[in-house]
Order: C-alpha cells, then structure tokens, then sequence
C-alpha cells in the first residue's frame, strides 16, 4: 500500500480518537524506518558520515570544546532493519547533547529571545509565541542555544515538544539543546526525537516522581537511525509535505464536527419544541453524531417539563395523588401540617411545567429519610454482610458488585438494610457526582449503605422512577450542586435539608408512568447507539493499526523493542557507533 491511499481513506478513520495525531506519528514512524523516500546509490553512505563525525567530534574533544564522553558501542539485535545505505547510531556519539552554556539572568539581554515549554504546542510542536526574556524574567538558570539547534523538551508529559531554533536565544533548564555540528539535518534529528519509538524509550528511562524526565545519560544512549544526508533532506521535504496534509485533513474534520455539532443542536432543539417520532428519527441520523451523554440531558429535560408525552384531561388530577401521598405521611407521623403544602413557582427550579402539574419540595413526598449510612471497615473474606461503595451509585443506576464484606452485624429490622424501591442519593463525592441519586431494586437485606450515601423512601402513592429521573435532571443536580458544602480543597457534601429542600415537578400518576415507560424507550435507544459508537471507533482503530502496519512491514509492537533495548544496529553491518 503506498501512503498516498492511505490518505485517501482519511474517512475510514476520522472516527478513531485523534486520528490525524496518530497519522503524524505514522508518518515519523515511516521517516525513521528509510520507508517515506527512496534511497539513491549516488547518495554518500550513512557510514562516511558517521566517520566524518567522528573525527570532528574528536578534535573538539582534543581542544577541549566537547564535554560528552563516548558511548559504547551498539549491541546489533534489537532494533528494526534499516536501509543498507544507513546506520543505527548513539545519539550522543553524533551530536552534543546538553553540554550549552549556561547563563543567569543578569547576564541575558532583556530582548533575547527566551523559550520555555509552555512556547511549543503539543503533538504539532509549533512555537505558540515568541517571547522576550523582559516579558517573562526570572532569577532561574537559563541555557544557551544558537540557530540550528534543536530544542528537546526532556520532561514526560512534553517528549513529543520539539522545535528547530531560527535564531538564537535562551531557554528553560527543563528543555535541552541539541547541536549537530551541520553533519546532521537539524530538522530531521527533530522529527526522529518525535517518533513514537524514542518517546516510547524516553519513557522508559524517565526518572523523578512529580515531573519525570529523561536523564543525559540515558538520552545520549539513545538509538538513532542516521540516513545519508541528502537522503535526510529528502526525508525532511517529504514529511513537510504530509504534515502540511494532516493539516487539511485536521482542517477538514474539525470542519465537518462543527457541521455535525450544528446539526445535533438544531435537531435537539426540533425535537425539544415538538417530539414526535418524526423529530425523534432526527436524533439517530445516520450522517451525524448526537454525543449519548447530551441526548440522555435531552431525554429528561423534556420529560420534566411535561413535553415527552402528551397530558390526557381523563388522568386523575395530581392534587388527589398528592392528598394520598399527605395521608400516609400523615400515618407515618412524617408530617405535622393539616393539609398539604403547596410550593410556588418563584421557589422552583426556573423553567415551566404544564398547569396539569404541581410543584413538591422532595421532603413533602417521603416517608423515609433521608439517613445517612456507615462505613466500617471492610474484610477481604466473605461474611453475611455486605457495604456498597460510592461506585455502587455514581452511574445513577445500581451496581452491586460494587460493594465489599463487613464484620459488622446489622439487625434483621435495621433501617441500614436496602429494600426494594430505596433511592440512594450521594452525599459526599467530587462536584461532578454529588447528589446522584439510584434506585435499589432487590430483595431486601443483602446490602447495607455507606456513609457518604442517603438512604430516602418516596410514598407509595408516587412513581419512584419518576421521581428518580426528575432527582437526575441536569437542573435538579446543579440546585444540589450550587448548595454543596467544601467546594474548595475538600470533599464536597449535601447536607439532609438541602436534599429534602430539592423542588420536582410532579405530573399526575398516570403522566408519571407514561414518562418513565417513554424514557426507559429513548434510553434504550441511546443505549444501543453508544454500543454502535463505541464499536465502529474501535473498527476504525483496528483498520487503522492493520494500515500502519502493512505500511510499516511490521508487526504493531515492534517498536517495544527499541524502548526497552539497551541499544543495538542494523543486522549484518559491522558498524556499531
């Protein structure tokens, strides 16, 4: 396969994560391997040039200019075959790497150019800006580079940060300037410190906690193809021109996701202000992509706010469901009022419900809770009780498996038992999961909750799934969310009150069970697409590894052995600089 066809089938892929990333890497990968350009018998060996280097190295070395020891030589059975025309090599027997000046800042020039890492755009490594040392002055230790240099970013999160510098300057100790001595195309030892296979042995060889990074050493072991050097100036014009192409695709698909992101708006909202099954079909278009997350946003914002399913004048009226609901409060002792109280519209949650509906605060529809749980100490052996975790929620659906073995023993009549039809709501989690509420459904007596969970019992008269899916609107989690304490450097956590406090719109019984019957439909829906998203996005990465590698003439991890060998050269060749 040549790569011009596998560009051209740029549509296969654009649905596989970063796409066009994971084609500037197979580009490099390519450049490295002696497979972006032919090789030409009138080119000059790899080998003269690395003769050439050494000997330039080593007068340097002689008048005391270079500061790098040699590395010894390459062990020859671990890296990938090479052109015969080119040479496996240290990296530190052919350029100085790290061995600049240094300088502190009283002696730099207030408009030398100074570079830190923040400069370089990740994975493209184009300069951002460019600054002077008057706008960002520091007290630091700087590095000296001249034009021509290249400049490594050796810290882990920033490997694939590299840059050929076009005049002189300075730059922060976290990036390493790299001198080839004019024997070695600055741009194309650029683009080979970029390949994933270098990342991968930086990666391997990083060291530190907070900020790994790739030690002198270690670097200056490092394996290097070296191509003769007009072939690398081949290389560098070749890879211009394909990166310059993965531009136009990038271009191009950011283009058609905003096309696309236009489109789902318009159809969410087609679909908002009249939800047929027509407008509904609009949702599922085949030439673009409604994200599941905002479809399911989607699916209960119309729910509560009584567009999902038409009103039918013959349901029962919400005030006869909300009389029973009082009456077993009333039974329960829950309440001390004489009749049930009414919450206005300027104390909801700010959007419209039909005049079919009411108002509720959720503490004037329980008759249970909420209560917090217990969190002992879990055992790694299996005993008659068991505690969920946070995980057992945070979907906002059960999940049992999430749940550990205590020793402690709960009585058979212990409000801590789940039963059948319990909402659990987390208390205490990062912002993005506080308040998330689940429904238990279950025999009884098989789980107890943890503390950083509520436990609540909606009245019998009312639909808990309803309730549930009105708990798990976008609107109801931001009341809660707003109300959290410990927003700022600690867990934050819902109080009971603010829970009980939560205002939901309540539709007649009847409404209530042809909403969750509709929502349980669309969900399914969702469901099922996120399945069929999930499974072409691993279709186009299965399509687009087996193109890398058919294009490589290597197996998929073949370039493991490059980040974990010590070091080694083209088979069949004596040379092991």
């Amino acid at each position: 396969m040549k790569l011009e066809t596998f560009f051209n089938r740029f549509d296969d892929l654009a649905d596989t994560p970063k796409a066009v990333s994971k084609m500037r890497e197979l580009i490099l990968q390519l450049a490295a391997h002696g497979k972006l350009v032919e090789q030409s018998s009138e080119d000059e060996p790899a080998s003269a040039l690395v003769s050439q280097i050494e000997m330039h190295i080593e007068g340097l070395r002689s008048r005391k200019e270079f500061r790098g020891s040699p590395v010894e030589p390459l062990d020859r059975e671990e890296l990938p075959d090479i052109p015969s025309s080119w040479e496996w090599v240290r990296l530190g027997n052919v350029v100085d790497y790290g061995s600049s000046d240094k300088a502190e800042s009283a002696e730099i020039p207030s408009d030398a150019w100074l570079l830190d890492l923040e400069d370089i755009e990740k994975d493209t490594s184009r300069l951002l800006q460019r600054k002077s040392f008057r706008d960002s002055p520091s007290k630091s230790t700087k590095t000296a580079f001249v034009a021509g240099d290249v400049l490594y970013g050796k810290l882990r999160p920033y490997l694939n940060k590299a840059i050929v510098a076009d005049a002189p300057g300075y730059c922060t100790t976290e990036i390493i300037p790299i001198r080839a001595f004019g024997f070695i195309d600055p741009v194309y030892l650029c683009n080979v410190l970029k390949r994933p296979e270098f990342i991968a042995y930086a990666n391997s060889k990083s060291y530190g906690m907070n900020l790994p990074r790739l030690g002198t050493e270690d670097a200056r072991r490092a394996p290097l193809p070296l191509p003769p050097l007009a072939e690398q100036k081949r290389i560098v014009a070749k890879v211009d021109e394909l990166m310059g192409l993965c531009e136009r695709l990038e271009a191009q698909q950011q283009g058609r996701e905003t096309r696309h992101a236009a489109l789902a708006r318009a159809s969410l909202a087609r679909f908002a202000d009249a939800p047929t099954q027509e407008n509904l079909n609009y949702l599922f278009h085949p030439s673009y992509t409604i994200s599941p997350a905002d479809l399911r946003k989607s699916i209960l914002t119309l729910a509560v706010r009584g567009k999902l399913v038409p009103q039918d004048a013959n349901d029962e009226p919400v005030e006869e469901l909300l009389k029973r609901c009082f009456a077993e409060r009333r039974k329960l002792k829950r309440t001390i009022d004489n009749e049930v109280r009414s919450l206005s519209t300027d104390n909801a949650l700010g959007y419209e419900i039909p005049e079919s509906w009411r108002w509720q605060r959720l503490d004037d529809l329980l008759i249970f809770g909420p209560t917090n749980g217990f969190s002992p100490k879990s055992v790694d052996y299996e005993t008659p009780v068991r505690s969920l975790s946070l995980s057992a929620t945070t979907s906002g659906r059960f999940k049992g498996e999430h749940s550990k073995f205590i020793t402690t023993e709960v009585p058979e009549d212990s409000d801590l038992w789940l039963r059948d039809g319990d909402i659990l709501v987390q208390r205490g989690n990062t912002i993005e999961y506080v308040g998330v509420a689940a429904i238990y459904r279950g025999k009884p007596n098989c789980f107890v909750y943890p503390d950083l969970m509520m436990k609540l019992r909606v009245s019998s008269a009312i639909d808990v799934d309803y309730i549930h899916l009105a708990m798990s609107h976008e609107v109801a989690r931001d009341f809660l969310r707003a109300r959290a304490s410990g927003t700022s450097g600690s867990m934050p956590k819902i109080n009971q009150t603010t829970l009980k406090s939560l205002p939901l719109p309540i539709p007649p019984l009847a409404e209530q069970r042809r909403i969750v019957a509709k929502v349980e439909q669309l969900m399914a829906l969702v469901d099922a697409l996120e399945t069929q998203l999930a499974a072409s996005r691993v279709t186009a990465a299965n399509l687009l590894s087996a193109l890398v590698a058919e294009l490589t003439g290597t197996p998929n991890n073949r370039h493991a052995s490059v980040s974990s060998a010590s070091g080694s050269g083209r088979r069949g060749r004596p040379r092991t600089t």
